[in-house]
This record gives structure tokens, sequence and C-alpha cells, in this order.
């Protein structure tokens, strides 16, 4: 057979031949992307130590006895010289010839010869190719892609210049391209220019296309097309493939759309090229297979006799042996084409799909093909890629590797490659992708089995921390490491006849121990469980092997288990016990599987009762030898509750049971530790239950341990009580007995030994004299708190008298009282105690008590008194917010737990507040420490607020502007009001003004009112200490103003012009002009965050003020729009804090500007011409004329008696002040029916031409009361506003009535 022609794959037929133009300006090349043929930008290359280590040359495929060289990949495409001879092997080039623009001239006589070199050389031209039925075909994926490709044979062997036209548009058209290539651009147009023609093509709408998309369909195209050309390949493997047409062609045009600067092009050519090698590898396998059985066969038949041989036989195997070297020389020729013109510039392409993909068939090639692809020239493009960015790629290169070291024999040809990439391999069992995490791991594992030595002590050290890593997937796949390598490689050493190792697992449990204590994370033995559990599920579930290593006494022979041994052991063993239980994974451990299915459901209950079979004998002997160690008490008394209890009966084993509650029993009475007794007390709530069987008999155990104890604790106590100096011995007693009898208060009902009383003496005498230590403070406490509890649930459960109410609400009331009294003067253990409890009998008798059908319990609700909220809000600063001291020579643990309780206490606080048990404003305490103690409480005052703000936004406003006015007003008093805007705190406090305003959330219209309401009451905090008249001083809280500046990102453009004028109007009261001077800096950064340059409005200052009296025509344009467009006729609003209440919707303003203009007229011409200059100064001042109309939010529903003008001025003004108050009882009745008849308009906006006409009116009524050139200007700016109506409801419309004025 032929070979590959160099003339097809020359650089003539690709991009290079012809000069290629710009693409058009919606298809520009994406960031990184080649702007040259075979160069990038996104290179992953690690350096030239590398190439020198691995080399940097690519060798051509080797096979047979082709005697193909080394060859280089420097160049950007691949060789332009192959072979030429036909139907006889040939030697490859020795070295590539460059790129070159103009073919040479052998290559144009040859072209002379055989016809022109483009993607096709056409003899008989189609008429039209119409449309292609191929993609469709695919992309329907209707029928099966090999009778697709059958059928695509037939028509190529009847017209194969037809055949490759049909299969180059489906290429295009699987790129997403518009455009179809005719069979005279085939004839004419090189590729470059083909390629081209059909960038112009693309739909410059939508930057999909069909690899792109994550659809259905789609997903299923993408399947197809590769099937497609694996059936391609497959079909045409006997002889099409070999007749130097069909496959020059396809590897031409693939070549170069993979160098095009179109993402969708060059993805998916490449898709296509990497498919099409992956399938030539195949191709060239099965050669090679056939190659080595002709080799065989023609040597079995040449040593035969020479009387036996065949001749012909011999010369039929020699003749099909050279055609298959000949075969195979045109599939390494097409591949060495393939992986150098594309894969080589596409692995380091600047898609990460692109490059991933280039990854994910080079490991196949490997795998498939290991006697040519397998070797350092081509493994170190992955070891390179490793270094990647984008995770997907990384996680390709491993799964890549993996196929190559799970087997042994392939494993042994990667130790140059192993020893290289090692560290990078080893490294990524850290990736911040815990898929990838997961792969490096998988990786690591194969390494381990089948290359021994390889991974160093250190390298194994940085991967078994792992087991307790928080991803489940992570952690089981480092518990299969671990287990590899520690237990089943060194269990096979291990052989021991001691008893612990009879079963199957002694050796594993005694390296299990072992490993545990080493790795020092003795409370996470369930963590190690869980990522063992996958792959030693049997030896972790021989809980026979286990017990019998604990109850296994050393002797003279034999070295049992040491205490720590004995420890760790039985944390493990229960642990294990709960994950075969349960079924889930330990808190924090994230897993992907939710729902179990019925087959683990079944195992599960298997080994449940294979357990409670096992442990019902065993767990009382455990008890009685280790009774005396608490640690392990606190874990074997917690193995009860993964047992099926029933099996006391149905197995007849009541004997175990009372052996059970013997020990039990023995361990309460015989232990103090808090952990130990609540473990007890759980235990015999679990038997006590009343739905088991076997209830009166532990109702019996447990009803004699509580009479034994009762009895000894009122003993005690009267000897306390009656002592006058007890000695230790007697308080240790007695605060033993308390400790018990509290625990088991919180798990029993004990109500019928009336223990309230004996313990609120002990309060009581603790109180008075304080001779009671805390020792006994503190259960007496929480034994009364439990017995109050027990109470309220048996009068909660029926219908209660009253007499029993009564005495509960006093026995409540007497223990409030003992609590509060607690707050103070006594040890800080007591005082916290007391805090908590107070804080949970508080949060549980509120006014929720009485819902849900219990109002006969409202008697019983519990309201914090004024003096004991003043003791919570004093024991929250005097015990969470303090400066700790010694921080360094306290340990670590104490520091914790120290931060834990307080924790505690502090969320004990907050639920007071989110329960509305304390009023929004006691949280100021809180919030005013959020930026400080942020590390500490951040998250607990973050929920807080969260909350708040869902109780009432406006109060919790307050709340937040009371907690700064708190530290403005501490800091003042510390430093003074001069220096405190310069000082660090004054930052501090400006920090925690712009966290509180991120809480008001990005919609700036559901926090309108609350944000309105905050500047306003910040406003008047700023003028609320007056400063006397003289003209160097202004008031000491001014400076509060630039931590409003942090809340007025929340404000709406029309709220910030409300609440500029509020601002003009505080000035104009509270400040003279010299003050107004010198205040000016502090006024400006406010100004400046309101908008004041965008409305155009300034607070009055001395000389603006005389120039606005001397010269009001020099008003800018915008200030003059603004006077027409008021929004009602006084500014009262300025004086009562009811009338900045916003409405829920928003209202078309009421123009009522030119009303109050009217009214003016009633008064006397002389009157006016005395007050003009007056006039001008009080529009400047504070007029409600310079609203914009957007500004409707203020209340429309305001009664005639709050609609006057009560401005308040000066001493000095009273004159003036009498005469305005005269010019509004002349029109007062005038202006309230003109504003109510202008609100019902604007409100209704039934009609726009009534609208108009009415605007027109407003507008000549103004022209007769002002100059004309002004006035003139306003109306017609009042009529641009009146044809624009914006759309109230959205936010972006509400800020849009400047742009119409300007």
């Amino acid at each position: 057979m032929p070979t590959l022609r160099s003339s097809r794959l020359s650089k003539e037929g690709s991009l290079s031949s012809p000069v290629r133009s710009e693409p058009p300006e919606a298809l520009l090349p994406e960031a990184g992307c080649h702007s040259a043929a075979g160069s990038s930008t996104s290179s992953i290359i690690m350096g030239d130590e590398v190439e020198l280590l691995l080399g940097s040359e690519l060798p051509y495929i080797e096979g047979g006895n082709s005697g193909s060289e080394s060859q280089s990949d420097d160049g950007s495409e691949f060789e332009n010289t192959l072979k030429k001879s036909t139907k006889r092997p040939a030697k490859m080039a020795e070295s590539r010839a460059p790129a070159s623009k103009q073919p040479r001239k052998a290559e144009q006589k040859e072209r002379s010869r055989k016809g022109p070199s483009k993607i096709a050389s056409v003899a008989q031209p189609i008429s039209d190719p119409g449309l292609n039925n191929t993609f469709e075909a695919v992309k329907m994926s209707k029928s099966s892609m090999q009778s697709l490709v059958d059928d695509w044979l037939e028509n190529y062997k009847v017209d194969r210049e037809a055949g490759l036209l049909e299969l180059v548009n489906f290429f295009l058209q699987s790129c997403g391209c518009k455009g179809v290539v005719t069979q005279e651009m085939l004839q004419k147009l090189q590729n470059a220019e083909i390629i081209h023609k059909m960038t112009q093509e693309f739909d410059e709408d939508t930057p999909d296309y069909p690899l792109s998309m994550s659809s259905l369909p789609w997903k299923k195209f993408r399947q197809s097309f590769c099937e497609f050309i694996t059936a391609l390949v497959r079909q045409c493997q006997y002889n099409i493939l070999y007749d130097e047409f069909l496959m020059d062609n396809v590897i031409s045009l693939l070549t170069g759309l993979s160098d095009s600067q179109v993402r969708a092009f060059r993805h998916t050519s490449t898709l296509a090229a990497m498919k099409l090698m992956t399938a030539l590898v195949s191709v060239a396998l099965t050669v090679s297979l056939h190659k080595d059985n002709n080799q065989r066969q023609y040597e079995a038949e040449r040593n035969k006799a020479l009387g036996k041989r065949a001749t012909e036989r011999l010369e039929l195997l020699l003749g099909q042996r050279k055609e298959l070297q000949e075969h195979q020389e045109e599939i390494e020729n097409m591949m060495n084409a393939l992986f150098k013109g594309v894969f080589v510039h596409r692995y380091r392409d600047s898609i990460p799909e692109i490059r991933a993909l280039c990854m994910e068939e080079i490991g196949i090639w490997m795998k498939n093909y290991s006697a040519s692809f397998l070797n350092d020239s081509y493994l170190k493009y992955i070891g390179w890629t490793l270094h990647d960015k984008q995770g997907d790629v990384r996680l390709k290169c491993l799964k890549s590797l993996q196929g190559l070291y799970c087997n042994k024999e392939m494993a042994a040809k990667l130790e140059l490659f192993t020893g290289r990439f090692k560290d990078r391999m080893v490294s990524m069992v850290l990736d911040k992708e815990n898929e990838v995490a997961v792969e490096a791991l998988k990786l690591l594992t194969f390494i381990l089995q089948n290359m021994e030595e390889v991974l160093s002590v250190e390298d194994c050290e940085s991967i078994y921390p792992l087991v307790y890593a928080s991803c489940r997937a992570v952690a089981s796949a480092a518990g299969q490491f671990l287990y590899l390598k520690l237990f089943e490689l060194e269990r096979r050493t291990v052989a021991s006849k001691e008893r612990g190792h009879r079963s199957p697992g002694g050796s594993f449990h005694r390296l299990l121990v072992a490993f545990f204590i080493e790795s020092e994370l003795h409370e996470h033995a369930a963590y190690l469980v869980d990522s063992l559990w996958d792959w030693a599920g049997p030896y972790l579930k021989d809980w026979k092997g286990m017990t019998d290593l604990l109850l296994e006494e050393a002797t003279d022979g034999q070295e049992g288990l040491g205490d720590r041994q004995e420890s760790a052991l039985t944390e493990i063993m229960v642990a294990s016990m709960r994950q075969a239980v349960d079924g889930h994974p330990p808190v924090g451990r994230v897993t992907g599987k939710k729902v179990a299915t019925a087959k683990e459901r079944k195992v599960q209950t298997e080994d449940k009762m294979r357990l409670t079979r096992h442990m019902i004998l065993v767990l009382p002997q455990l008890l009685a030898k280790f009774s005396a160690d608490a640690e392990k008490m606190i874990a074997l008394l917690r193995v009860p509750h993964f047992l099926e209890l029933e099996t006391y009966c149905t197995s007849r084993l009541e004997k175990y049971l009372d052996l059970l509650l013997r020990q039990v029993c023995e361990i309460m009475e015989k232990h103090t530790e808090q952990e130990v007794l609540e473990a007890c007390a759980q235990v015999l709530y679990i038997l006590c239950r009343e739905e088991h069987t076997f209830y009166n008999r532990a109702d019996i155990a447990r009803s004699r341990l509580l009479d034994h104890l009762v009895d000894k604790f009122l003993q005690e106590v009267e000897e306390l009580m009656q002592a006058n100096d007890p000695d230790e011995d007697e308080v240790y007693n007695l605060s033993a007995s308390l400790k018990r009898i509290s625990v088991l208060h919180n798990a029993h009902d004990m109500t019928r030994w009336k223990l309230f009383e004996p313990c609120c003496r002990l309060l009581r005498k603790g109180i008075d004299t304080g001779e009671i230590p805390k020792q006994i403070m503190i259960p007496s406490l929480t034994c009364a708190h439990f017995f109050i509890l027990w109470e309220l649930a048996r009068v909660s459960s029926s219908m209660p008298s009253q007499e029993q109410l009564s005495v509960l609400k006093q026995q409540l009331s007497s223990f409030a009282d003992l609590c509060q009294s607690c707050l103070t003067d006594m040890d800080s253990g007591v005082r916290e105690q007391a805090f908590i409890l107070l804080s949970d009998v508080l949060v549980i008798f509120s006014h929720q008590i009485a819902k849900s059908g219990r109002g006969f319990l409202l008697s019983l609700v519990l309201k914090p008194e004024p003096p004991l909220q003043a003791e919570l809000a004093s024991f929250l600063m005097d015990h969470i917010f303090i400066e700790l001291q010694n921080e360094d020579e306290e340990d670590e643990m104490m520091k914790i737990k120290a931060l834990h309780r307080r924790r505690t206490l502090l969320a004990g606080y907050c639920k007071l507040i989110i329960y509305n048990i304390l009023d929004l404003n006691s949280a100021t305490d809180i919030f005013k420490h959020y930026v400080k103690y942020y590390n500490d409480y951040g998250d607990i005052i973050k929920e807080t607020l969260s909350r708040a703000r869902q109780i009432d936004k406006i109060q919790c406003a307050k709340t937040l502007l009371l907690s700064l006015q708190q530290l403005y007003s501490e800091l003042e008093q510390d430093v003074g009001p001069i220096s405190a805007r310069i000082t660090p705190a004054f930052i501090e406090i400006r920090d925690l003004a712009r966290r509180f305003s991120l809480m008001f959330g990005p919609d700036l219209l559901k926090s309108r009112e609350p944000v309105v309401m905050l500047h306003k009451d910040g406003i008047k905090f700023a003028f609320s200490i007056a400063a006397p008249r003289y003209p160097d001083v202004i008031p000491r809280n001014l400076a509060f103003l630039d931590v409003l500046c942090e809340f007025s990102a929340k404000l709406l453009k029309q709220d910030k012009k409300l609440l500029l004028r509020y601002l003009e109007k505080m000035c104009s009261d509270q400040l003279s002009p010299e003050q107004r001077d010198d205040a000016s800096v502090l006024l400006q950064v406010y100004r400046q965050s309101l908008g004041a340059e965008d409305t155009g409005v300034s607070v009055l200052s001395k000389d603006s003020s005389k120039e606005s009296m001397i010269h009001p025509e020099k008003r800018p344009a915008k200030k003059r729009r603004l006077d027409t467009t008021s929004l009602s006729e006084d500014t009262s609003w300025l004086n009562h804090d009811e009338s900045l209440q916003l409405n829920s919707r928003l209202r078309t303003p009421p123009f009522t500007s030119t009303v109050l203009k009217e009214s003016r007229k009633q008064v006397p011409r002389e009157q006016a011409v005395q007050e003009e200059e007056e006039e001008e100064q009080e529009s400047e001042k504070g007029s409600e004329s310079e609203f914009a109309p957007s500004q409707s939010w203020i209340s429309s529903h305001r009664g005639p008696e709050n609609q006057k003008l009560q401005l308040a001025t000066p001493a000095g003004n009273s004159h003036r002040l009498r005469k305005d108050r005269r010019l509004q009882s002349t029109s007062a009745g005038d202006h309230r029916q003109n504003i109510n008849s202008g609100l019902q308009r604007l409100r209704l906006m039934e009609e726009e031409d009534e609208e108009e006409e009415e605007e027109e009116e407003l507008v000549s009524q103004e022209n007769e009361s002002s100059e004309k050139s002004e006035d003139s200007r306003a109306a017609r700016r009042q009529h641009q506003d009146t044809e624009y109506h914006p759309d109230l409801f959205d936010s972006a419309a509400l800020g849009s009535d400047e742009d119409i004025g300007d």
C-alpha cells in the first residue's frame, strides 16, 4: 500500500499558505489565544531544567523496522516533508523544514504533476452541497454511528470528492458555523482562505457553540460526535485509511482549524483530532498485533525442514508482512502529523477545556500503545501540566497517570518520571480542589502498591493527617493509603500467638491503636474510624477481638495493653459501634450521600443485632474492670445507646440487665465527675423508658438509687445548716450529693421528693452569710431550676388548679429573686450560673408560654423589672466585654474554655432580646462592641442584629444609632470635643458605623424609612448640645456628622435632598452666621455625602445668605426649578418626629409652591414689599419649595394642625416670626383647600389632560408673583416634569428628576 504523501500534508494545505487576513471584530481572539500558528501565551511548561532532564525532542512513533528518528517539536506546524515513495518503506525526514509562505520548487513540480494541493483536488464538481445530512443525523442520534458511517462510506466509494465535501461541512457545522463549503471553494481557495471565510459566517449574537452548551441534547451530540469519528476510522482501517486522500485532507483541515483564533474552531477541531488520534492508536495496535502474528508464522514456517516448507506460503507471509509494515508506517505518519500539528500546541491552549482534553487523550494513548508512547518524551507533557492553574486540567492529568501506575509493568517504566515529579504529586494531596486531592491520593496509593520504596517516610507522614480531613472523600482516600501502608503490609509480617491475636484483626487493632496515639488527636477517633470504614470495615466490626484485648490480663509471657492503649482502643471501639449502627459520618464531615439504600439498612440491622448479642454479655465485665477510670467509663457508658434493648427480654437475658443496672448505680455513687454522672443518668434514662418490657425492673433500681441519694442529701443539709463552721468533709459530701441529684434531676422527674425548699434554704444562707461555698451553691441553683421546669411540665400536661398555679408562681418568683441576688457579691462561677439559669427561666416563662391553647398559664408569665434589666446589663459588661489580663500566662485550653463560657453567657442575653423579653434598646451594650470583639463574638452579634431587624426595622436602626452615640459620648468625655475627631477611637466608631450600614442590605427601598430616621435622629444628636452664642464656639457633638456619612450610601436621592434641607434648618436655628463659618469644615463632609453638589443646595453661611438677599436673580437655574416644584406649603415636618414617617407607597408629589405664593397675594402690598428680602432668605433657609417633585413620600395624611409653618427662630427674629404667623393665619384655609385638592389630583392621576391644565394654571399664577424671565424658565421645566411620569415604584426612576431638569 502507498504511504502518506508529503505533498498531502504540506504547508500548502494548511493555514500558512495564503496570507491570513484579520477576522471580524466580533470574533477577535480571546485573552491568551494564539496570535500566530503554534504560539500561545498560556504555556505551563515548568522550565529549561525539565527539558534538559527529559529531552526536548519528540521522537516519531516507533514501530517495526521503520527506522524513525527523533524530531524537534519546536515548530508551529507539523513537519513539512514526509515520505514520498509509493508501496515501499521510506525514511522520514531528518529534521523539520521551516514553515514557508510559498511552496518550494520541488513541491510545485509535484503539484503540477498531481494537481493542486488543497483540501481536495476535485475532478468533478458537485452542483450543490445542500444541507449536511451527516451533522443532523449525528445531532439527532436516532441511528447508530456504525450505520451512519456505513452510509457515508457507500457515498464515498461512489464519489470520494463529494464524500470528503460532506465530511468537511460536517466538521464546520459541528463547530457552530453557519456557512457551507462549496465545490468551487474547494477548487479555488486554500485552507486558510476557506477557514477565514467560514469565520465570517459565525453568529455574532451568541458566543455559544455545540461543544460549549450544557443542555442534554448537546451533551448527547458531543458523545455521538466522538463515536462517529471512532467508527469512521474503525470502518476505514483496512482500505480507505491508506488511499492517500481521505486522511490527508481530514488531518490538514483539522490542523488548520485547531490553529484558528476562533474558540469554536479550535475546541471542536482539537476534540476531533484527539479522538481521531485515539482511533488511529487502536488501529496501530491492531496492525502491530497482526505483524507480530505474521512474524511468528513466518519464523515457524521457515524453521521447518526443506522438504516440508511451503514456498508459496513463505512468499505470502512475506508479502503480508511487507504490507503490514507499510500500513504501520502510514499510521505512524498520520499520528505524528496529528501530534505535532495539534497536540503540541493545544496542550497549553488558553482554554482549560482544550488543555484538559489533550491530557485525557494522551493518557489513553500511553495506556493502549505503551510501546510507542510510554516514554519520557511524551510523559513530560503530563508532568508539566500538573502545575496547571485550573483544577479540571490537573484532574485529567492525575487520572491519566492513574491508568499508568495501576499496572505494575507500566509503573516500572516510569522511574525517571516519578523521580522528577514525585514531589509535585505528593503536594497535590493538599490541593484546594477536593476532587483533585482525592485523585492525587488514589495515584499515590497506586504508586505505593506497584513501586516499592519510592515514597519516603516524609512523603507518607504528609498524607497520614488527611484521615482527619473534613471532606469525607479526601479522608476516605487517605484512609485507603493508610490501610495499605501501615496495616495491610505490616499485618502480613506480624505473627503472634497471643490470645488477642486469635481473631484476624488482632494485629490490626494494635497497629491502629499505635497510630491513633501517635497522631495525638485523641478526641477524633470517630473521624479516623470513618476514614477507614470503607477499607477496613470487617476489622473495625470485630468487636469480639477488641473486647478480648481489653479484658485480657498481662502475664509473664504476654504483654497486655497499657492504660493509653486501653483508652484509645475503647474510643475506637465505641466509634465503630456508632458508625455501624447509625451509618452516617461524624459531625462536620461533608458527604454527598444522603439516603441509605435498602441493602445498607439491612446490613446496619444485622450489625446492630450482632453487636447487641455480644455486648450484652461483655459490657458488665468491662464496666467492672474499668469502673475507677473516668475516661473509659464515659466511652463505655455510650454503648447501651447502640444496642437493641428489647433483646434483654426476647433472649431471656434479664440477669445481664440487672448486672448492668448494678454497675451503673455503683459508678454513680463512686464518681463525682460531671461527664461520668451525665453518662450514667442518660443510661438510666434509656433503660427506664415506659415502652420497654423490662421497665418495672429498671424503675425499681432507679428508685432505690434516688431514695438513697435524697436521704443522704437531706441529712447532710440539716447538718450543714446547724453547723456554725462546717469542715471540709461535710462540704465535700454535700456537694457530691448535690452534683449527683442535680444531674439526675435533669433527666428524671424527682418532684415527688420536694427538693426545692432544701435548695432554697442553702441558697438563702449563702446569699445572707456567704458561708456556703460555690461547690454547693452552683448545684443548688441547678437543682432548684430543674424542679421548676418539671413542675411546669406537670401542670402543662393537664388542667391544673388555681392553687397549683399559685404555688408554682410563688416558687418561680422566689427562684428569680435568688438568682438576681446571686448576680452580685458572689463568686464568679455562682454569678455565671445564676445568669444562665435566669436567662433560661425568663425565656421559658415569657408571654409565649400562654400560646398554643395554654392560656391558663398566663399567670406564670415572668417579666423582668427595670432593676433586674439593669443588673443583667451590668453583668454583661463585667463578665463578657472585658479586657483579659496575663493572656500569655494562661494555658491555651483554659483560654478556649473561658471563651466558650463567655459566648454562652452572651448568647443567653441575646436570647432575651430576640424573644422580645428585653427592649431593643438593651442591645446597645452588645452592638457597640461588634467590631472590637468581632473575633470572639462576631457571629453571635451579627445574628442578633439580623433578628432585631426582623422584629422592628426602625427601632433597630435607632438602637444602632444609640450605640454609636454612646461610644461618641464616651470618647468626647475622655478626650474632649476638639480632639475627639482625630483620635483612633473615632476611626473605630466610623468603622463600626460602616459595618452597621451593611446590615441594611442592597435594597434601598426596603431600608428607606429606618435609614432616614437614623439620619434625622443623628442630626438632632449632633445639634443636641447647643453652644453658647459666641462666634468661636460650635455644638459639641457636631463631629458626629462624620459618623452619619457612613450611612449616606443607603439613602435614595430624594431622601438626601430632604435631609439636606433638614440640616439647613438645624443650622439656621442652632448656629449664628459666625458659627456656621467655623463649622463649615465639619458640615462639608456630611453635605457631600448627601450629594450637595448634585442638588445645588448649600448650608447657609453668612456670605451666602447676604448674596441671596441682594442678588436673588443670580441663583442657579436648578435651584429656581426646585422653587417651583415644592412638596407642601409649610415645613412642619422639621419639628415633628411623626412627620418623617414614610408611607409604604410612593405617591406623586403635590405642587404647592404656587399655592403658597397665591396666598401671599392676599397680603397687602406694603407688607409684601417690606418682607420681600426676608421671604427670599426664608426660602433659602428651609422652605419646602426647594424639594424636588419625587420627594412625595412625606406624609400626605397630616392633619391641618401639623401643616403650619413652625420654624424655630432665635429671639432676635421674633418680629419676623409674628409677621409669618399673621401671613399664615390669613391664608391657612386656602392653603389646606389647595393642598388637599392637589394631593387628590396627583394621587389618582386619572386624566393626563387635567394634569396639564392644572399645571398651566399653577404656572400662570407663579408668573404673576415673580419675574417673567425666571418664571418662564421654571414653568418650562415644570411642564417637562409633568409630561414625564416615572414609575414611582421603580427604584431606578426615583432619581430621575434631576436628569429632567438638567
